[in-house]
C-alpha cells in the first residue's frame, strides 16, 4: 500500500522493498509532504499574457521595431520590453509585471494590434497580480532551469520613481550607469543623463570646483569662411535592378503623412512671400555661439526664428487659432506650440516646442536639441509629436528658397524658410552692401485668415529679425 501511494503521489519511480521494511507510513507520508512542498516553491509560476494597451490617438496597430528582451530574461516593473511605432509616434513599452519572458509573439517589422498579446510572462502566483483570463498554464520548471533564467537574465535596479522618472523622459534604463548600492540607478543619475542629452545645466554639488576658462594667449583674427558652392553627395544606397515592380504597404510616419495631407488639402490655401535681411542677426548668432556652446548646446537660427514667431503670434492670435469642423467657431490657443518640420529616415515628422511664448532664446534651442537628437534616433514620444498650434519648416537647409507649405490641420498657419544667400543690396544712402538674405513662404487658412492679417505679421516677424535687438522689449 505505502509503495502503491509513494508510486501515485511523487517523481519516485523504483523503491527496493527493503527501504518498506525501515520506514513506517508516518515517515513516508511526512517525507512526501516535503516533497511537494519544495517542488510548489519553484513551479507555482504563472503565464500572464502581456497584451498591448491602447496607446491613444485612435491607434489600433503598431510596428514592432526593437525588443529590448528576448525569452528567458528577467523584467521588472516599469522596464523596456519593446519599441513601437505608429502613423504617429515612436513608443517604448514597459513591463507591467515582475517575472521571466517566457514568449515573444511579435518578431521586427511585424504589425502588432491594440489588444492583442505582445509577450508572455511567467511571474509568481502567490503575488495574484494576474487576472485568470490573462493566465496561461505552463509546464513545471526544474530547480536548476529556474536558477539558470535568473542568472541569464539582465535585471535593472530602479525604484519605481526613478523608473517612472525614466519612462516619461524616454530613457532606456540599460543605457545608465547606476551610482548607487549594487550599480542601482538613483535618480540623479537620470537627471545627469538628461543634461548630458539636452545640455541642460544641473546645479553644481556642494563641493564641484569652479574651473575659470583658459584664456587665449593669442588673439588671431577668424579666417573668412570659404562660402564656395557645395556639391550635392548623392545618398550612398546599393541599387538594384530585378526588372519588376515592387509594392510596399504604406506605413509609419509615411502613413500618417497621407491621411493629414489629403485632409489639409480641404483647405484653402492662400500663400505669401517676402524677403529679410538677416545680416544683423548672422552677427548675433556668431557672438551667441561659443557661449552656447560652453553651455553644451548648439545655437541655430531656428530658435531665433521661433521666438519672432511666438512674439507675433501675440499681436495676431488668430494665427495660433483652430476651426472645427462645421465652421461654426474658432478656437484661440493659449499656447504657442509651434512645431518644426524635421527630415529623418523615417520620413516627414513635425515635433513642437511647447509654450514657445513663456521661453527665452536658449530655452528653445535646449529643447530643440533634444527633439532633433529623438528624431534621428526615432524615438520621438507621442507628447512630441501632437498639440502644434503653428509650424515652420526650414527647407534651406536641404536647399530651395521659396516653397509651398501645406498647413497641417487643425492648424491655420504654416511658414516654410528658405536658405541664407548673400546678395548685394542697398541701404538708405543708397551704397550698395552684401546682405544676409532669405525668403519666407507663408500659407494661410483663407476660410477664417485674409491677406492683410498675413502681411501683417511677416512683416513685425521680419522686423524682429532685421533688428534682433528689439526682440528684448517683448522677450519674457
Amino acid at each position: 500500500v505505502c509503495i502503491h501511494r509513494v508510486r501515485s503521489c511523487s517523481s519516485i519511480r523504483f523503491i527496493k522493498s527493503k527501504y518498506v521494511c525501515v520506514f513506517d507510513k508516518s515517515a513516508l507520508k511526512f517525507s512526501h509532504q516535503q516533497r511537494l512542498f519544495r517542488t510548489s516553491a519553484v513551479s507555482c509560476g504563472q503565464i500572464v499574457q502581456f497584451k498591448l494597451s491602447d496607446i491613444g490617438e485612435g491607434i489600433t496597430e503598431v510596428t514592432v521595431k526593437e525588443w529590448y528582451v528576448k525569452e528567458g530574461d528577467s523584467v521588472s516593473q516599469f522596464d523596456s520590453i519593446c519599441e513601437v511605432q505608429s502613423d504617429k509616434a515612436s513608443v517604448t513599452i514597459t513591463s507591467r509585471y515582475d517575472g521571466i519572458i517566457r514568449k515573444l509573439h511579435y518578431s521586427i517589422d511585424d504589425i502588432a494590434f491594440v489588444g492583442k498579446p505582445l509577450v508572455d510572462i511567467e511571474i509568481d502566483a502567490s503575488k495574484g497580480v494576474a487576472s485568470e483570463e490573462d493566465v496561461v498554464e505552463t509546464p513545471p520548471m526544474s530547480h536548476e532551469e529556474h536558477t539558470h533564467q535568473e542568472i541569464k537574465g539582465h535585471k535593472t535596479l530602479a525604484t519605481p520613481a526613478v523608473r517612472r522618472l525614466a519612462m516619461e523622459n524616454n530613457i532606456k534604463l540599460s543605457e545608465i550607469v547606476g551610482t548607487g548600492k549594487d550599480n542601482r540607478i538613483l535618480k540623479e543619475d537620470i537627471l545627469n543623463y538628461l543634461a548630458k542629452q539636452t545640455g541642460a545645466i544641473l546645479p553644481p554639488s556642494p563641493k564641484a570646483e569652479i574651473v575659470p576658462p583658459a584664456r587665449k594667449t593669442e588673439a588671431v583674427p577668424a579666417a573668412p569662411k570659404d562660402k564656395a558652392r557645395k556639391i550635392p553627395v548623392p545618398v550612398s544606397r546599393p541599387i538594384a535592378f530585378s526588372g519588376k515592380d515592387r509594392a510596399e504597404p504604406v506605413t509609419g510616419f509615411q502613413k500618417a503623412m497621407v491621411k493629414t495631407m489629403s485632409a489639409a488639402l480641404k483647405i484653402p490655401h492662400f500663400g505669401y512671400s517676402d524677403e529679410v535681411d538677416l545680416t544683423q542677426l548672422v552677427q548675433l548668432r556668431e557672438e551667441l555661439k561659443p557661449v552656447a556652446e560652453m553651455r553644451g548646446v548648439k545655437l541655430s537660427f531656428m530658435p531665433f526664428f521661433i521666438k519672432a514667431a511666438s512674439l507675433g503670434l501675440l499681436q495676431y492670435p488668430i494665427l495660433n487659432a483652430s476651426l472645427d469642423e462645421n465652421c461654426q467657431n474658432v478656437t484661440y490657443k493659449a499656447s504657442h506650440n509651434i512645431g518644426v518640420a524635421m527630415d529623418t529616415e523615417q520620413g516627414l515628422i513635425v515635433p513642437n516646442v511647447k509654450n514657445v511664448q513663456v521661453c527665452s532664446v536658449f530655452d528653445i534651442a535646449v529643447e530643440l536639441n533634444r527633439l532633433q537628437s529623438l528624431g534621428s534616433a526615432g524615438q520621438l514620444g507621442t507628447s512630441d509629436l501632437t498639440g502644434g498650434t503653428f509650424t515652420l519648416s526650414n527647407i534651406g537647409t536641404i536647399g530651395g528658397t521659396y516653397a509651398k507649405p501645406v498647413i497641417l490641420p487643425p492648424e491655420v498657419a504654416i511658414g516654410a524658410l528658405g536658405k541664407i544667400q548673400v546678395l548685394p543690396r542697398f541701404n538708405g544712402k543708397g551704397e550698395v552692401f552684401k546682405a544676409q538674405i532669405m525668403n519666407v513662404s507663408w500659407s494661410a487658412d483663407h476660410r477664417i485668415i485674409d491677406g492683410a492679417t498675413m502681411a501683417r505679421f511677416s512683416n513685425l516677424w521680419k522686423s524682429y529679425l532685421e533688428n534682433p535687438a528689439s526682440m528684448l522689449l517683448d522677450l519674457k
